[in-house]
This record gives structure tokens, sequence and C-alpha cells, in this order.
């Protein structure tokens, strides 16, 4: 694998040993021996995945090479792929990259000589989202298979919803979506249900923000929260062991009442606890990839 853009380059194995490592590291492994460095060049403004990158580098031991596109040369017209090979010319042997476009990879494949993971691409996909979100999961059922997963918001706009749609299924579970009008996407094969049939039916209701930024026409959010949200009603109906995923930033009062965020259900803040060890499997099992580490400087458990 030279760059890690899609979780469709991993087969359902590598998904598995991937979450294992993801848990390793939460146990306490031991993190890279040599020095190496990381560049994080975010595009698009980002808190949870930014910060989880930058924790997940650190306590793999890696010296970060930061980026802020505001005071960058971006401003004077350089390139994604400029900026790409800038940093890979002055020493990183990592690079994440998050960018409001959907095909930004297309423009680095086969150009760059360090391993490039995707922290965000556009409407696209979000492949390291969706391995947290899965590793979530396991954690909780300990399988995937005939798990009922509902994915509910702005369906259209989000890659989020693309990545954990098609992962989820490929595991075995049962996926089903729910959007109001506006924000469903019709090219994605998964049944629609309504929120009151999901918050019955789910081992899982995944809620994900309307993506206004994205949006080509703003649309009313007023009585969005009753008519297709998680409400407290809504959630009195779910089975008693369902949880609530959501991948943030959260819309408190929007797709959720706020006080369901931090509610026994909530694995919210535990999804993004482990971004952070996701995030450290990802970068470690890329350098071993490409033979930056090895097999001696990644410590067995």
């Amino acid at each position: 694998m030279r760059h890690f853009i899609s979780l469709t380059q991993l087969t359902n194995q590598e998904i598995y040993d991937c979450l294992d490592l993801a848990e390793a590291y939460r146990m306490g492994r031991i993190p890279l021996k040599e020095k190496l460095f990381a560049a994080n060049l975010f595009f698009e403004n980002s808190t949870r995945t930014k910060m989880s990158f930058a924790v997940a580098e650190r306590k793999l031991g890696m010296d970060i090479l930061d980026f802020h596109v505001e005071a960058s040369s971006v401003r004077k017209g350089e390139s994604l792929y400029d900026t790409a090979k800038t940093f890979e010319a002055i020493g990183a042997d990592l690079i994440v990259i998050r960018h409001e476009a959907d095909d930004w990879f297309q423009q680095l494949d086969q150009k760059v000589s360090v391993p490039i993971i995707n922290a965000g691409a556009g409407k696209a996909e979000h492949p390291t989202q969706c391995l947290l979100d899965l590793l979530t999961i396991y954690q909780e059922f300990g399988r995937f298979e005939d798990l009922q997963i509902v994915i509910v918001g702005d369906i259209k706009h989000s890659r989020v919803a693309k990545s954990n749609a098609f992962a989820l299924q490929r595991l075995g579970a049962k996926v089903y979506l729910s959007a109001a009008p506006g924000y469903v996407d019709e090219e994605l094969d998964f049944p629609y249900i309504s929120m009151d049939e999901a918050a019955r039916i789910c081992d899982v209701v995944m809620l994900l923000r309307i993506q206004h930024e994205r949006h080509e026409h703003q649309l009313t959010t007023t009585n969005y929260l009753t008519k297709f949200g998680l409400t407290k009603d809504r959630e009195k109906e779910m089975k008693q062991h369902a949880i609530i995923l959501h991948p943030a930033p959260v819309n408190r009062g929007v797709e959720i009442d706020s006080d369901l965020v931090e509610c026994d259900r909530s694995r919210i803040f535990k999804q993004m606890n482990n971004g952070v060890y996701i995030r450290m499997a990802i970068i470690a099992l890329m350098l071993n990839e490409w033979g930056i580490t090895n097999e001696y400087t990644l410590e067995k458990c």
C-alpha cells in the first residue's frame, strides 16, 4: 500500500489487524524507536482530526512539522503538490493531508516519495474516522455481523457516511440511512428509514451534523431535532444495549438533544479517544510498509 487514501485498500483482515494494533497502543504498546518527522497539512478547519494526529505522532515519538494554511505559501499561489514536495524535501517521513477537494490525492499519487495518509477528502472519504468508529463499535459488541447500524443526518454531504456505510456492510453489519429531504444521497444503495424507526431497531445510531459549508443553498434547521434528530423521547425507544456515536463537531439541539451527548449510551468522547490510537496504528503500519521502520523498531506487544 503506497498511500492510505481509502478503506477500500484494506482487506477485512487488515482492518481487524489495524483495530487490534490500535487497541495494543491503547493498552500501552511501546512507541517507535527512531526519530521521525510528520507533516500535518490541513487545508480545512479541524479540531479532533488534526489534534488526534498530533497526539498520535507525539505518542509514537515523532516530531511534527506543523502547517498553518493562512500563514503558508499557499496564500502566494503554491499548489498542493508543491507544498507536499516541499515537506518531503525538508525531511518529512510521513505526510497527513486534509483537503476540501474530493480527489486531491490524484495530484500526488506516484509523485511523492513518502507515505501519505488521507485525513479527509471533500465529500468523498474519511478513512481514519471510519476506523475509529469501527474500533468503538468493536470494543462494544466484539463483532460487526448482523448489527443494525443507522447513519443519520446530512448523508449527501458527508464523507463519514460514505466511508462508514461501505466498511460496515463489508464487515457484515446491516446498514440503514436516515435523512431529511435535501440531505439524501441517491447514489448510496442503502435503505432509508425514518428517525422513529431508526431509534427502535438500531444497535448503533451514528449521528452526523448538517454540513452547511458544503451546501450550495442553506436549508433551515428549524424543527430539525423534532422531525429528524435524536430526541430524548426517541432515545427512550432504543434497545437497552444500543449506543450513540457522532464524529463531531456536535450541533447540540440540532441533530441530538444536548442532554444525550454525554448520556450513558453515548460513546462520542470515547470515539475521540480511540481516534488517537487508530491514527497511531495507521501511521505505524504505513511506516513499516515503506520500510521507514521495520519489525525491530515496531515493538511487539
